[in-house]
């Protein structure tokens, strides 16, 4: 039997676990998820208005940046970062100190399993990102480090150490992460099905990765987690968080680490309206049958060994290839150079952290 399916009680992490949250409004959502939230530093990113008062219930300890703390702190960088779309939450990730990130939105609550029992979505989370990856050799009862499985008949052996998680994407019940087309074609639609399932994502397969429901190991690979320039100014929206996944998945795939998707589950409280989305979305719709075939066919050299040198890497082929598809991506892939300059300004390699002079409100 796999030795990690006897692993005891899940390590709580929590000196070594950010919550980042972008928002708009008051977190009373914050109240459901107390009893798994509240020993873990939140990092609330607000979004829009920064002369708004957000309301974060008592209790919690976290950091508050809005816009004027991210122009503070990035300076002339800080055009890298969206405004006026959840792509802020990015600015979380670079801030913050330590090792994993979960990211959750405020319309989400907590879900519950069949049996009618709350669902930790973080505990279920670090669970998927301290167990290894199966990227290379696909597992037919999946995650075989879970409880109660393990690797089947056939399973090459030299495979089943598996590879470091670096991304564990959750899922939700209640409202589904659909396009706007579907959203119009299936307004009544709610996912109500419970699958009790991890898998690996198979090496070479992409994915659309949601961001309201996810976790990953930052030292493995925070500096991709760039959720791109969407919102205000922009032509494009909704596509921030899929941006990042199809950039993370072509690194972790060169790197050799893993990516999960599956448990855990979060109640989707709210559907967006469609004709917004629909608006947001309409280019992004004709160019990812460019993007899809760009990223799947994208290599990277072998003296990228890092995350870092694969981004700038990548960012140079969107560039090259992607510049002809709309000016935009020109933009972007700028944008992306200038993340990464910011990622190392704020956590230079070996080097001290970087004094970010407090945020704009904290519970300190």
């Amino acid at each position: 039997m796999a030795e990690y399916s006897k692993v005891a009680p899940t390590p709580l992490l929590k000196d070594e676990l950010d919550i980042v949250i972008p928002t708009i409004r008051n977190l009373d959502f914050l109240e459901m998820w107390r009893p798994f939230f509240q020993q873990y530093h939140l990092i609330i990113v607000q979004d829009g208005d920064p002369s708004k008062v957000i309301k974060v219930p008592e209790g919690f300890d976290y950091e508050l940046y809005n816009r004027n703390d991210i122009n503070r702190i990035l300076g002339p960088k800080a055009a890298c970062i969206s405004f006026k779309d959840s792509a802020c939450r990015c600015f979380g990730y670079m801030v913050s100190k330590k090792k994993y990130i979960f990211t959750i939105d405020d319309d989400c609550f907590v879900a519950k399993d069949p049996t009618g029992k709350e669902i930790n979505a973080l505990e279920q989370h670090i669970k998927n990102l301290l167990c290894p990856s199966t990227p290379f050799f696909f597992n037919t009862l999946y995650d075989p480090y879970r409880e109660g499985a393990d690797f089947v008949r056939g399973y090459p052996f030299s495979l089943r150490e598996g590879v470091p998680t670096a991304v564990s994407h959750g899922l939700w019940l209640n409202i589904p992460d659909y396009d706007a087309p579907t959203q119009l074609v299936k307004p009544l639609e709610r996912n109500t099905r419970f699958v009790d399932a991890v898998l690996t994502i198979p090496k070479g397969t992409l994915f659309p990765m949601c961001g309201m429901n996810l976790a990953f190991n930052r030292e493995l690979i925070g500096p991709a987690m760039y959720f791109g320039l969407m919102g205000d100014g922009q032509p494009i929206g909704r596509y921030d968080d899929m941006w990042a996944g199809w950039c993370m998945k072509v690194i972790c795939d060169h790197l050799g680490l893993g990516v999960k998707t599956g448990l855990p589950y979060i109640w989707h409280s709210k559907a967006s309206n469609p004709f917004v989305n629909l608006k947001k979305e309409y280019k992004g719709i004709y160019w990812q049958e460019e993007l899809i075939p760009f990223f799947q066919s994208a290599t990277l050299p072998k003296d990228c060994t890092t995350v870092q040198a694969c981004y700038l890497e990548l960012s140079k082929q969107v560039k090259a290839k992607l510049g002809k598809v709309d000016d935009y991506f020109n933009k972007l892939a700028d944008a992306m150079v200038t993340w990464i300059e910011a990622w190392d300004e704020l956590n230079p390699a070996g080097g001290k952290a970087v004094e970010l002079n407090g945020p704009a409100k904290s519970s300190k």
